[in-house]
């Protein structure tokens, strides 16, 4: 059965006099989805998110919201809420009328309006809070009047653009569940902008990577994972980040020789074009420490950061090499070791191209 789209982007472009800064993007949304737009700073991300809400007007493509073309309709009349980094509360109002001042527009009823507000203030926790004013607030009670706001108007889409980024690390670890798990209970269709992948892969059904204005891979957060596209989704998901070796393939194509630490040559998952240069990722997690001489590379330990749950290694020179352990190990700052990985962890990628071979 084929899924209602609650958003499509057909061609999409958006141009700034001579700067390109969004390029064909492609996008089919379903209701109901969690979407992360997710890349670096001045990927297009925002800039997309903008143009959803209609705060930014489309230089050319098609964009529709169930099925309606938008592409001329102004922000109040497409039926989406957006919630923004900087809470954008209303600071002489009380909690309350921050929460009802878009239905007093609509001319709903006092008594409806306030009973709406305090259904969904019970529903975020913010049912003690509603005769406060917003600087009587701490940073996540904000955030909470913020999403608040956004509910009572029940739109058909949710638009959030990096709702958390001015919480502490605590605390957004703490807000992405309750904005997941709010996003579950409403039913609702999300699109959330995010330039930390942690967010994107905990949070969302589909993540969309973003680079220059383009798309540069689109699915689920784990397929992103397992089989990213580029080396630029390979680097830009996944904490800490891929490590990228140079190397050659063999006469046969069946292995890979690695230009570091005394050139070993690593099996391939698969037969590749023989006598080939190549990019080799190699995920820290993926690597692990091996008896001696049991292992495949052979390396010295530069650097050793301990979270006590968490031991991150970097090998080789200059730490280049991270490796990730999960158990302590009785290892220092200038052992050598070596290092395990299973050829089905392995990723290859053109360097010319960057694209996955």
């Amino acid at each position: 059965m084929t899924q209602e789209l609650q958003i499509e982007l057909n061609g999409v472009d958006k141009h700034y006099g001579a700067f390109h800064a969004l390029k064909d993007i492609q996008l089919a949304i379903p209701k109901g989805a969690f979407v992360a737009l997710v890349g670096p700073s001045g990927c297009g991300k925002s800039t997309l998110l903008r143009s959803i809400a209609g705060l930014e007007t489309i230089s050319g493509g098609e964009m529709k919201i169930t099925d309606e073309v938008v592409n001329n309709v102004p922000p109040r009349h497409r039926d989406v809420a957006m919630v923004f980094q900087s809470y954008a509360l209303y600071p002489h109002m009380t909690v309350i009328d921050n929460l009802t001042y878009s239905l007093r527009l609509k001319k709903t009823p006092k008594a409806e309006a306030r009973k709406i507000a305090e259904e969904v203030a019970a529903t975020i926790g913010l049912e003690n809070l509603l005769d406060r004013f917003p600087r009587e607030l701490s940073g996540g009670q904000r955030q909470r009047v913020a999403m608040g706001r956004a509910i009572v108007r029940r739109p058909k889409v949710f638009l959030f653009d990096e709702p958390l980024s001015n919480l502490d690390a605590s605390l957004r670890v703490h807000m992405r569940k309750e904005i997941r798990a709010l996003h579950d209970r409403l039913g609702a269709t999300s699109v959330y902008v995010t330039h930390d992948q942690i967010e994107a892969m905990t949070m969302a059904d589909h993540v969309v990577v973003m680079r220059a204005g383009v798309i540069e891979q689109q699915g689920a957060p784990l397929e992103l994972y397992d089989r990213p596209a580029s080396q630029f989704v390979a680097g830009f998901i996944g904490s800490p980040a891929m490590n990228f070796v140079d190397g050659v393939t063999n006469a046969d194509g069946t292995a890979v020789t690695l230009e570091i630490d005394g050139a070993p040559e690593l099996k391939l998952p698969r037969q590749v074009a023989c006598n080939q240069k190549v990019t080799v990722g190699l995920r820290p997690e993926h690597l692990s420490i091996s008896a001696a001489g049991q292992g495949t590379i052979t390396t010295k330990i530069s650097v050793i950061e301990s979270t006590g749950s968490t031991t991150y290694v970097g090998a080789g020179d200059t730490g280049k090499i991270t490796i990730v352990l999960s158990e302590r190990r009785d290892i220092s700052v200038g052992d050598t070791i070596d290092l395990s990985i299973n050829a089905k962890d392995i990723h290859l990628f053109d360097p010319h191209s960057q694209m996955a071979i």
